[in-house]
């Protein structure tokens, strides 16, 4: 089988124990207005630019004029010589095609790298969107003896068959209530908080993480709000939680993908950190920072 990976490359802590290969894999089902990754958002990918290079021979077509791309002449082409046919840098499609195997290879080759309990983590996008493939990739380095952790936002039904496969099992939960999490983000937060509670209870080493977004989940009753959802599951021995902050290293990609960058300017402030803090920590829980 294979793989839609748009990104890949090491990176220490911040997306499992130790030092790790990541892979980015394309497709989510999810819309987060605020996304880092907005080129692994469609299934079939985007022509990504890059202007320094983008001239009008970059396509046959004729789509690039002046250095801008005219998408509307890319959406009736179904060959895309530009990233095919041709060795250019101004366009490119935003992943790339690799077998489980090829990937199984790439982390066994890898394996001294992974030190201080690191191994491979898998993240997106949302990797459930190409779930069976994963399941043969996590299986086939579960093999391996390979550290396995992912990266996901639970939406997944069979979600949890991967449990026995995974080593580190992190999933984010955006907001605990349902219909703000489908006004902002076009899915409802139902299965994400069934796998949460099931991965709690089956799996020995669980990290939930919340992403704070102003406007959306830095509300003076937000902290409450998933306090008294998330207390009694992060209240396990086997359950972290930690807070990722808003930022912006994303925003240029918008461009790049053709994309608009829907979030106002904002900035989560320190008394919204604090105040989440307390709120968890009089469920007795500390927030962790990897």
């Amino acid at each position: 089988m294979k793989l839609k990976v748009f990104q890949k490359g090491f990176n220490y802590s911040q997306d499992g124990r130790g030092n790790r290969l990541i892979f980015h894999l394309q497709g989510c089902n999810m819309h987060c207005p605020w996304c880092s990754n907005p080129e692994g958002m469609a299934m079939n990918g985007v022509l990504m630019t890059d202007k320094e290079w983008l001239s009008d021979s970059c396509c046959p077509n004729g789509a690039v004029k002046d250095k801008i791309l005219d998408r509307t002449v890319c959406k009736t082409c179904e060959d895309m010589p530009c990233t095919k046919r041709r060795r250019q840098k101004g366009l490119r499609l935003s992943y790339q095609e690799m077998e489980v195997d090829q990937i199984v290879k790439e982390c066994v080759k890898s394996r001294p790298m992974f030190f201080d309990g690191g191994g491979v983590t898998l993240t997106g996008g949302e990797i459930s969107m190409q779930f069976e493939a994963v399941k043969e990739l996590l299986g086939k380095l579960k093999e391996q003896g390979i550290h396995c952790a992912i990266e996901s936002n639970g939406s997944h039904p069979r979600m949890t068959e991967l449990i026995p496969l995974v080593d580190e099992w992190i999933m984010d939960i955006k907001h605990y209530d349902d219909e703000k999490h489908k006004a902002w983000i076009g899915i409802s937060n139902e299965q994400t908080i069934k796998t949460i509670r099931e991965a709690a209870q089956k799996h020995g080493d669980v990290l939930l993480r919340i992403p704070l977004i102003p406007g959306f989940n830095d509300g003076p009753d937000d902290a409450e709000g998933f306090a008294n959802l998330l207390g009694p599951i992060a209240s396990r021995k086997n359950v972290r939680m930690e807070l990722l902050i808003y930022h912006e290293f994303g925003k240029g990609k918008y461009e790049q993908c053709g994309m608009e960058y829907k979030m106002k300017p904002g900035r989560i402030k320190p008394e919204t950190v604090k105040t989440m803090k307390e709120a968890f920590a009089k469920k007795g829980i500390e927030i962790v920072h990897t």
